[in-house]
């Protein structure tokens, strides 16, 4: 697999990371409605914290972990924070790729957006983030799949 392909699925797990990092919290002011996911999620510090176990678990994850092997891990995690931050509107500007450029001819699998989403929850579960939250997240997540997934 070429430097670029690999880079580019970097980015690819990027966007589904900042997805699940986005619901990471472990004391989410439920009941105010009002509040950003962002804040309900805990802001950065807990985006960081879910961030940082959902590159763990993919890293863990034999479906997926060889898309990564020539990342630059502190690079994504980076990106992630920022896309989950901005996405659940929070203060943070992702300055990366969008989703289409960075997976075309990457030839990404439904099994494997499937494995990164599972390697996501897991870390948001960790976490003990509520289900709602989640949800909004993984609502957020979900309409990229087709910018990301090629193959079936």
């Amino acid at each position: 697999m070429s430097s670029f392909v690999r880079d580019v699925s970097i980015y690819a797990a990027v966007g589904l990371l900042m997805t699940v990092v986005a619901c990471s919290t472990t004391e989410s002011p439920i009941g105010k409605a009002s509040a950003s996911l962002y804040d309900r999620l805990g802001g950065k510090p807990a985006i960081t914290a879910v961030v940082d176990e959902f590159v763990g678990n993919v890293a863990k994850d034999a479906r997926i972990n060889g898309r990564f092997a020539t990342t630059d891990i502190p690079r994504l995690k980076g990106h992630l924070v920022d896309q989950v931050c901005s996405a659940s509107g929070g203060p943070c500007t992702y300055s990366g790729r969008d989703m289409i450029t960075t997976h075309k001819g990457m030839g990404i699998k439904n099994a494997e957006f499937s494995a990164i989403v599972e390697d996501l929850i897991a870390a948001l579960n960790t976490f003990k983030v509520p289900e709602t939250e989640q949800k909004e997240l993984l609502g957020l997540l979900g309409p990229m799949k087709p910018d990301i997934v090629e193959m079936p």
